[in-house]
């Protein structure tokens, strides 16, 4: 599963997405999901843009759940973050997902 995090401003998401998935699937990956949190799409995210929505997680707590439920459903083998993923972020969202959660960097070198 691919989880991207971005700002309202970036228009260019999808594509992004889009970019990762391919890359992952060129490495012999399977993709089972996709899931987009962004930041600053509301006049109060705006201000707040820059921040993730939570320092032990990256996103908010529904899109957390959201995510678990998406991995549990797939049998998802991993949720691929687009952006780096701290150590605390890593172990905590593995515990929460269910699953190992890696940066792409991470694990576009580790395939």
């Amino acid at each position: 599963m691919i989880v991207g995090y971005f700002s309202g401003k970036q228009k260019e998401f999808a594509s992004l997405m889009d970019t990762a998935a391919q890359e992952m699937t060129t490495r012999g990956a399977r993709v089972v999901g996709r899931i987009v949190q962004r930041r600053g799409v509301s006049d109060g995210g705006a201000k707040k843009m820059a921040l993730p929505y939570s320092s032990r997680t990256l996103l908010s707590y529904g899109k957390v759940r959201e995510a678990a439920a998406l991995c549990e459903q797939t049998n998802a083998d991993a949720a691929v973050f687009l952006a780096s993923l701290t150590e605390r972020q890593r172990h905590v969202l593995t515990l929460m997902l269910g699953c190992p959660a890696v940066s792409l960097v991470d694990a576009l070198t580790a395939v």
